[in-house]
């Protein structure tokens, strides 16, 4: 339903009550994180996994985002934001909306996780639970193991307060000599060299652990004789990752990210996590020298730090986990020749060429792909050169060796390092050292400009000339993430994009950026122009009565002029479907304004991070898939790619992801209009789960013959409601005499392969318009033609959404709505063009 213009001038855009706050948006999906370890539905294992992975995100949420807020109070900053909150009142929303997560952390550890654990044979004992020979044992490993590794660290008249680094857990010992000395603070630094979960020697089966820090604290009088022991407490620090870096007078990118990195171990505390018993002694002081505010402490019960958990993920308990996943070989390339790249043999350069590939990782092995993508230019005679842009990746990246081996090679090779990469700026600059010791050109930087595409270019001599190979994606080059991130990639010989990538590696080490582009949308010079043109002509096309429609997944959707595009987007009427992991400032679901707007997130084992663009455009639909979020630093502040996609079959496995996404009713939370979430549940309790039916669909592509996709594409769960062929056609009524043809007045050409197991029906040469079609003879497009042509190609199956079942040529079947889309996809599978 579209708004009237007298009522579409009544609303103010620019009013803050529309978006929501970054921030708080952000804490959002936290809690969507924690409510994976609260969820009694989930295998244990599973559930301790995700207690660690919420420690972890909030440490670094506090660590940039807190600390970046508190850096703008300490500057006097009081501009609002969007949402009308100042930093200050920023600030307060989120410590008061943290507190309670954390609290809701500690109380599903203590009364929910801990205990299951237990129930399971796996114990994390208190100390003085522990027999007396245990502790015996306790006792002689901390001597020998633990005692030798501490430093502690008093704090008196001739010891100054002691540095505490960030994130460290540490061990606050209050101690007293004489009767007449005043009490001494201790700082003992809990070790990150010792296992935080000291195994504990039982005779049964069972499995035991102690805290590290509670063994520590049980032998404190091995560590300070002669004192007494007043009060101890456990806590940990979080300090501001956000320091201040001038790029403009920066001699050297290096040494500024050099000073970055000593800069942070002193920078501003902003939270301190300390134990709810701690004595009034330790935590004022810490208050005091650490120049926190009250609001910064969270006072809660131990342990504090739930990250090394994650260790106990490794145990052989299949019963308590989910179960496990192995990355496949993407079909197109498993059974490729890798050594003859002389043209004897099928290469995977012949494979790109023949047809664009999408790759959808953790899905699809990386190493097998990606990583053996850039293996096989390193070592083919007849690659010219390599260059790719390195943002994160593993700090033993094979994708770094690839390189070195084509330098090695004699070929040309360029690397975009990225030293501003939060948290990762010093792995890359022992790369950046590295990759330039083996004489390879590397660019580390742009003034002002992260760079943040995750691209690479292939230069490669062929018989008719030199031929360009790109790889365009959503990941990085990071063989690790890989395995637990959801990210797409594609592999393409279209020489416009190889064009445009020129262009972008050249920037990287050479003056300017240009901004033209053949077909790739580029941040920060076309990118948020086509991206506004996108949105604003499905509002054109839904107010002239064409089909309109909008479907996005990304991470984030942060900028207020991309909200402000879709909002009038909805109220021209156009339907707008969004797949938001994390933040997202839009309001959902108001009359008047976006009542057509659904906005969705899945948390699930795979972190969702793969971003896809879906616009209908009038029936001629376009899809793109890249590195950017709808947010304002990936469209303005960094070097961003996003590619279109035009090849049939891959359009066809991004709307299977994509229906997929709106038909998981297992991982998936709407969103309300005020920015709180529910979970959707199973209805009549059958459960659609978006990350398993693609691990199942990896499975099915990889391991039966005659599969070319990636993915099937086709599962009856998944409703097909996005175009994705130009100019569909109306099913013919079965009484008209002669065929209708396409809008376009195109044929097709459709040849019979006989039945699923390949062998051809004697009734073929008795039936004249099946001959007629098998020879060649145009059918003129009309889908009644081609199911009457191919009645054994399929059936009415018995589903609520499908009205067809088509038949595969590897004895599988692929549903669909229409009869259209059957007739399609009958030609695509058995067209002589198609073998």
């Amino acid at each position: 339903m579209s708004m009237t213009d007298e009522s579409s001038n009544t609303i103010d855009l620019s009013d803050p009550q529309y978006y929501l706050n970054r921030e708080l948006s952000q804490l959002e999906f936290q809690s969507r994180v924690l409510n994976e370890a609260l969820d009694d539905r989930n295998p244990l294992l599973e559930r301790v996994r995700f207690l660690a992975i919420f420690t972890k995100n909030l440490d670094e949420f506090f660590m940039k985002r807190v600390g970046g807020l508190k850096q703008q109070i300490d500057a006097g900053v009081t501009e609002e934001t969007t949402d009308g909150r100042t930093p200050q009142e920023q600030w307060e929303a989120v410590i008061d909306k943290a507190r309670p997560m954390f609290e809701r952390q500690a109380a599903c550890y203590r009364e929910e996780i801990r205990p299951a654990l237990a129930a399971e044979g796996i114990h994390i004992c208190d100390y003085d639970d522990l027999t007396a020979d245990q502790q015996s044992d306790m006792r002689e490993y901390f001597q020998l193991s633990v005692l030798p590794v501490l430093t502690p660290l008093s704090f008196d008249p001739a010891h100054p307060f002691p540095f505490i680094s960030n994130l460290s857990l540490s061990l606050a010992v209050i101690t007293q000599g004489d009767e007449d000395d005043d009490p001494t603070f201790t700082r003992v630094k809990i070790p990150q060299n010792r296992p935080r979960l000291v195994e504990v020697e039982t005779e049964g089966d069972e499995t035991r652990y102690v805290l590290l820090e509670e063994v520590i604290r049980a032998n404190l009088d091995l560590l300070f004789p002669n004192v007494e022991v007043l009060g101890t407490a456990v806590f940990k620090l979080t300090r501001n990752a956000e320091v201040r870096r001038n790029e403009e007078v920066a001699e050297d990118l290096i040494d500024m990210i050099e000073e970055v990195l000593e800069q942070r171990r002193f920078a501003t505390a902003v939270r301190l996590e300390i134990e709810a018993d701690a004595p009034a002694a330790a935590r004022d002081l810490l208050i005091e020298q650490l120049h926190l505010d009250e609001r910064e402490v969270f006072d809660l019960p131990g342990p504090l730090d739930y990250r090394e958990l994650m260790d106990l993920t490794d145990l052989s308990r299949p019963d308590l986990s989910l179960a496990s996943w192995t990355p496949q070989p993407h079909p197109r390339f498993s059974t490729l020749s890798t050594g003859d790249m002389d043209g004897d043999g099928h290469s995977m350069f012949d494979e790109i060429r023949r047809q664009d590939v999408l790759l959808h990782h953790p899905y699809h092995s990386f190493g097998d792909t990606v990583q053996k993508f850039l293996d096989v230019a390193a070592n083919d005679p007849k690659v010219l050169a390599i260059k790719a842009a390195i943002y994160r990746t593993a700090s033993d990246s094979k994708i770094i060796e690839s390189l070195i081996d084509a330098a090695d090679n004699g070929k040309q090779v360029a690397a975009m390092v990225e030293l501003k990469a939060r948290f990762d700026e010093q792995n890359n600059l022992e790369w950046v050292r590295k990759l330039e010791e083996e004489g390879i050109h590397v660019a580390y930087g742009t003034i002002g400009l992260k760079t943040h595409t995750k691209t690479a270019l292939v230069v490669r001599e062929e018989a008719d000339g030199v031929r360009l190979y790109s790889h365009v994606a959503t990941g990085n080059y990071h063989s690790g993430t890989a395995k637990g991130y959801v990210d797409l990639g594609i592999l393409t010989a279209d020489r416009d994009i190889g064009q445009d990538l020129v262009k972008v590696f050249n920037f990287f080490t050479g003056p300017s950026l240009d901004e033209e582009f053949r077909k790739l949308l580029i941040a920060p010079v076309t990118m948020r122009n086509e991206f506004t043109k996108c949105i604003r002509r499905e509002a054109e096309h839904a107010v002239a009565g064409r089909p309109a429609r909008i479907v996005a997944k990304m991470n984030a959707l942060e900028d207020p002029g991309i909200v402000e595009e879709l909002y009038k987007a909805s109220m021209a009427g156009v339907d707008i479907d969004l797949l938001v992991r994390d933040i997202c400032r839009l309001r959902p679901g108001i009359d008047g304004l976006s009542e057509t707007v659904t906005v969705r997130s899945v948390v699930d084992r795979f972190l969702e991070h793969s971003r896809i663009f879906y616009f209908e455009n009038a029936g001629d639909p376009e899809y793109y898939i890249g590195s950017a979020d709808w947010m304002t630093r990936n469209l303005d502040k960094r070097v961003e790619a996003i590619a279109p996609v035009e090849d049939i079959d891959i359009r066809e496995q991004l709307r299977f992801i994509l229906e997929l996404g709106f038909a998981d009713n297992r991982k998936s939370w709407e969103m309300n209009p005020d920015g709180s979430y529910e979970q959707l549940s199973p209805e009549g309790g059958h459960t659609v789960n978006m990350q398993s039916v693609l691990m199942g669909q990896t499975l099915t592509a990889s391991s039966k013959p005659g599969v070319h996709r990636g993915i099937p594409a086709s599962h009856p769960d998944v409703p097909e409601t996005l175009l994705v062929e130009s100019n569909p056609t109306v099913m013919a009524p079965r009484d008209v005499p002669e065929p209708r043809p396409l809008a376009d007045e195109t044929t097709s050409v459709v040849t019979a392969r006989g039945d699923s197991d390949g062998a051809s029906s004697a009734d073929d040469a008795d039936d004249e318009p099946r001959v007629a079609a098998a020879r060649g003879a145009p059918v003129n497009g009309d889908p009644q033609y081609v199911l009457d042509t191919f009645p054994e190609k399929w059936y009415v199956p018995d589903s609520g959404h499908y009205e067809y079942a088509v038949r595969t040529p590897d004895g599988d079947r692929d549903y669909r709505k229409t009869a259209t889309a059957a007739a399609k996809l009958i030609e695509q599978y058995y067209d002589s063009d198609a073998e």
